[in-house]
This record gives structure tokens, sequence and C-alpha cells, in this order.
């Protein structure tokens, strides 16, 4: 059997396990809006989009037009950038975190500190001007640039390449996102 093919189906059965496992703890905890991940019948996405498999359970979000905007802008910022779509992935896990895909202002006393935009980054923290943060294109750039200064961020799990650039306070909540992201990236990639 060829490699391809192996790891193919090794991947579905992992994801059948996998979403098993967590589908009924997930489904019993989960809002509205957030539900159990379904696999895609993507044959790169293990090796490109994916390539260490999905770390701990995932979360899944249904996304209005607003948000599937962003992420053609996150993939077009990308692409601009000469990232390939791993690049993509990791940003989109990270704007699923941060922002929920939504390009948020200021939220007052509910903000984190003066966080905005789509990564929820921070003028005060030199990523730019409030306008220049709230531009999806420009955000994305600002964010694939750490990126880029990450030793071996291709080759590292998603939550660690993604909070090695963010410096979160809750550094493993970027995980979660990797499926839907790899998706969405599978979906609007070659649009």
């Amino acid at each position: 059997m060829n490699t391809i093919l192996r790891k193919s189906i090794l991947g579905v059965a992992g994801l059948a396990f996998t979403g098993g496992v967590f589908a009924g703890p997930v489904a019993a905890h989960a809002a509205d809006t957030t539900h159990a991940v379904k696999p895609v019948s993507v044959s790169v996405q293990g090796d490109k989009l994916i390539p260490h498999g999905v770390q701990g359970a995932q979360s899944r979000i249904d996304l209005n037009d607003e948000q599937i905007k962003n992420v053609k802008a996150i993939i077009a910022a990308t692409k601009k950038a000469g990232m390939d779509e791993r690049a993509a992935v990791v940003s989109i896990a990270t704007a699923l975190q941060e922002s929920k895909l939504e390009n948020l202002g200021h939220l007052g006393d509910r903000n984190d500190h003066d966080s905005q935009g789509l990564f929820q980054q921070r003028p005060s923290s030199g990523w730019g001007t409030v306008e220049q943060i709230t531009d999806p294109e420009y955000s994305t750039t600002a964010f694939l640039k750490g990126l880029k200064q990450v030793d071996g961020w291709q080759d590292m799990p998603l939550t660690k390449a993604a909070q090695t650039v963010q410096v979160s306070a809750y550094p493993d909540h970027y995980a979660q996102w990797e499926q839907q992201a790899a998706d969405l990236v599978a979906e609007h990639w070659n649009k």
C-alpha cells in the first residue's frame, strides 16, 4: 500500500476515533455556536495543513459572512507574503482564538489592555496604530512577520508557534482551533 493512501486511511481512522472520544464531552459543554469537529476529506490535510495532527479537543464555530471575509483576507495576505497553507492555518487558528475572526475595536473594560483587530494586537506593544491593526491585511502581515522570525515554526505544534508570536496568557488555547482553521484553508486557498 502506498504511503499517501496508508496515511489517509490512518488519518481518517484517527479522526473517527478522536471524534468518538471527544464528541460527547465537547457537545455536552459547548456553547450554541460551538460543535464537534466533522472530518474533512482533504488528502493533503494530514501532511500539509496539520502535519503533527491536532492536539487536544477541538472547538468549532459557525461563521458569518464577515468572518469568512476575514478568513479570505488572511489567506490573501499569507499568499502575498509568499508563505504556504500551513502559515494560513496557524494565522486563522490564532485569529479564531483571539477574536473569533471578528475585527474587534477597543472593548472598554472588557478589553485586554489595548488589544484590537483579528489578532488582538496592541498598539502599545509596537504592533502598529489602531488603524493598522484593525486592517485585516496589515494585521495578518504583522503576525506573519513575527511567525517568520520563529525558528522552526513549520516543524512545531501550532499552539507553540502561535504562542511564540502572540505571548498570550493562555498559550495552549490556540490548539483547539487547528482543525477548523485547516478546514477553512482547504476550502478557500484555491478560490
